[in-house]
Formats: C-alpha cells, sequence, structure tokens
C-alpha cells in the first residue's frame, strides 16, 4: 500500500492459511488511521524463517459500533490495532 493513505481505510477481508496478524474480527472493518510507526519486517514471514521486506505498519482506530454493531456495549468507544499496509486498503469515511 502506498504510503499516501486516506486518513480512512477498510482492513481487507484476506483468510490466508498459516500465521497473521491482523485480527479476524477486524477483517472488513472500516478504521481512522491514527499514526504511522514506520517500517517493520514482515512477521507473517518472518514466523516461517522466509526473509521478509519491510512493510509499513500503521495504528489504526475502529469505533465499538463499526467493530459490533448492534452488538456493541459502548458504541462510541474505540479500539485501536497495529495493522499492516498489506492489509489496509483506502476507503470513505463511514
Amino acid at each position: 500500500m502506498a504510503e499516501a493513505l486516506s486518513s480512512w481505510v477498510r482492513v481487507r477481508e484476506m483468510m490466508p492459511p498459516g500465521h497473521v496478524r491482523t485480527p479476524s474480527y477486524l477483517r472488513g472493518k472500516r478504521g481512522q488511521l491514527e499514526r504511522t510507526l514506520g517500517p517493520f519486517h514482515n512477521p507473517e514471514k518472518l514466523a516461517y524463517g522466509l526473509e521478509a521486506e519491510k512493510l509499513s505498519l500503521y495504528r489504526v482506530r475502529f469505533s465499538m459500533a463499526e467493530v459490533w454493531g448492534d452488538a456493541a456495549e459502548n458504541p462510541d468507544d474505540t479500539l485501536d490495532a497495529e495493522i499492516y499496509a498489506h492489509w489496509l486498503e483506502p476507503c470513505d469515511a463511514p
């Protein structure tokens, strides 16, 4: 994913086999970029002893309403997650 992200992103709905760092409950959800944390080696490859390219890691903020829908006890509360660039795609604000 390019460094010039919009402030809103969606977590890709990929379901690859093996080691992944992106929680399944966030896949397909929209969040707002909170900050860029820097480039780090891809842990999904490092877990298998493979050479791992560096990817940007982002802190993304999700509302509980976005994550849990009508089941959210406190819909305006937020959850922050650190997600690698290859899991994110730009999207429109809700």
